[in-house]
């Protein structure tokens, strides 16, 4: 395939760096970062995009190459409907699910090494939440400690498991009203369960951000927001000195004290539709959005309005809408999923590096979001074909592996295994 040489390669918006000092002076390059999980929780994929938080796997000996017979150890039916992607965690895989049209919603237990489903535990559930076809009822990746097991289900609240499906406790968060349904997974960090829902507000319930105590799901702090729909993730991230809870939102991106929930900064210039979930590399926090939407590259660690001051780059057109960045190296790599465009920037100025067709172009033909295995990057579409792009400066279009199931979650990579979540099944692929 050609590299394209389309409109929507448009010069960066490149905006003047400030010499800032003080409380808004920048952060160190090596010093902003997705915190990672540590300990044994790097050795599995304990939550939504992976040990990285932003979907880059260590090690090697993973196949580049698969279809819906090749290098399949195993597959696996899958009861009901998600989206959700798996978690690992030793012989354990988690994901949840939806039935009888999101009246029931479940978490499930696979062994990892055969695929064989060993429980399913439901969530406490009254009424069915309105949600789009193509998000569903059980979007959210749960997340994982290795002894408990943490899933939002939107308007039936947050739940906590343990390793044996037991409910160890549940959470009612109100109705929430989002007009495509919720999705955005929960985030674990030093001892707290943080999840954003933006909503359309109600006499008694806004839009909002928390954080619950990941043991008793008890409100730690709680923060009402004005936005009034999105589908996103929030991360955690380290800049300098602090950490910063990133929320890519409607309108803007807001950044929170994760200790308090106090917020610390704020950039205009998202639109009204937001999915995509942040990655965070060279000094700088990348946010994409809505239908084709801005990208903003983004200088953390300031005060209230950052917009003028902080925005290093930006990008007025061709974001992804729902899969989410990849950053490797020095390379940022988005999926235009309006028109099957991958294009590749220079992360630190928002240089256009190339732009390729992957695939037939259609609206809206991408919802997993890419990794990075072994010096090549991987993009699944929604008809469950992967285009396997040589990392780099260049469009190396290598080859592309077909499932032939439709394919809306990400997959998950531990122990050189991917395993994927197709609409009907969950598989495990290998050499």
């Amino acid at each position: 395939m050609a590299v394209l040489g389309l409109a929507l390669a448009l010069a960066a918006v490149a905006l003047p760096a400030r010499g800032l000092v003080g409380p808004d002076a920048p952060p160190p390059a090596d010093r902003v970062e997705i915190v990672p999980v540590e300990g044994e929780a790097a050795k599995y994929w304990s939550r939504w995009r992976g040990p990285s938080g932003q979907g880059l796997v260590a090690g090697t000996n993973y196949p580049d190459r698969w279809s819906a017979t090749e290098n399949v150890l195993w597959r696996t039916a899958v009861p009901g409907d998600g989206n959700s992607s798996p978690i690992v965690w030793g012989d354990r895989i988690f994901l949840t699910t939806s039935r009888d049209g999101g009246a029931k919603l479940s978490l499930l237990c696979f062994r990892r090494s055969d695929g064989e489903r060993l429980w399913e535990t439901f969530a406490p559930t009254e009424g069915v939440e309105h949600a789009h076809e193509k998000n569903g009822h059980a979007s959210a990746t749960p997340v994982t400690d290795g002894r408990r097991i943490w899933a939002s289900f939107g308007t039936h609240g947050l739940a906590a498991f343990d390793f044996d499906g037991k409910l160890v406790w549940h959470r009612d968060l109100g109705d929430l009203d989002n007009y495509h349904g919720s999705a955005g997974s929960p985030v674990l960090h030093d001892g707290r369960i943080y999840l954003y829902q933006d909503i359309r507000p109600t006499a008694t319930l806004k839009s909002f951000v928390a954080a619950f105590d990941a043991e008793t799901g008890e409100t730690v702090w709680w923060q009402d927001r004005e936005a009034s729909v999105g589908w996103g993730t929030p991360v955690v991230i380290r800049a300098g000195d602090r950490e910063e809870l990133i929320v890519n939102s409607q309108r803007q991106v807001w950044a929170y004290d994760p200790r308090s929930g106090e917020p610390l900064w704020w950039a205009r210039g998202t639109t009204r539709e937001v999915i995509p979930t942040p990655v965070a590399g060279h000094g700088l926090v990348f946010c994409s959005s809505g239908r084709a939407g801005p990208t903003l590259a983004i200088r953390p660690g300031g005060t209230g309005d950052v917009t003028d001051t902080h925005v290093v780059w930006s990008m007025p057109k061709g974001s992804p809408f729902v899969p989410s960045p990849l950053l490797v190296g020095d390379v940022l790599y988005l999926v235009n999923d309006m028109q099957s465009i991958v294009t590749a920037y220079r992360a630190t100025t928002g240089e256009v590096l190339f732009q390729g067709r992957l695939g037939v172009a259609q609206r809206e033909g991408f919802s997993a979001s890419p990794v990075h295995v072994d010096g090549q990057v991987f993009f699944t579409n929604d008809q469950g074909e992967t285009f396997v792009l040589a990392a780099g400066d260049e469009f190396t279009l290598l080859h592309v592996n077909t499932l032939g199931e439709r394919t809306l979650a990400s997959p998950a990579l531990v122990d050189g295994r991917w395993y994927f979540r197709t609409a009907r099944e969950l598989l495990a692929i290998g050499e």
